[in-house]
């Protein structure tokens, strides 16, 4: 893979095998962790996905097509 800049920031395009491998679609979230140096590991981060999991599990109903934006809980 090769570091891209992007605006002020740099980037790293996926390889569509990694992609698939890891199921990502676009608006994932990816925990990334150096490991070692010159070594990262990535992971899907499913901390979201985890926390519904907990809701559903104590029997709190979740209203059809609930979804929850950062942005605009912080813009109140």
């Amino acid at each position: 893979m090769r570091v891209s800049k992007w605006g002020n920031s740099l980037a790293v395009r996926l390889p569509k095998a990694l992609v698939e491998d890891l199921g990502l679609k676009p608006g994932d979230r990816l925990e990334i962790v150096s490991e070692a140096k010159e070594r990262i590991v990535i992971a899907k981060d499913e901390r979201r996905l985890r926390a519904v999991e907990r809701m559903r599990s104590r029997a709190w109903s979740i209203p059809e097509g609930y979804g929850f934006d950062r942005e605009e809980a912080n813009a109140r």
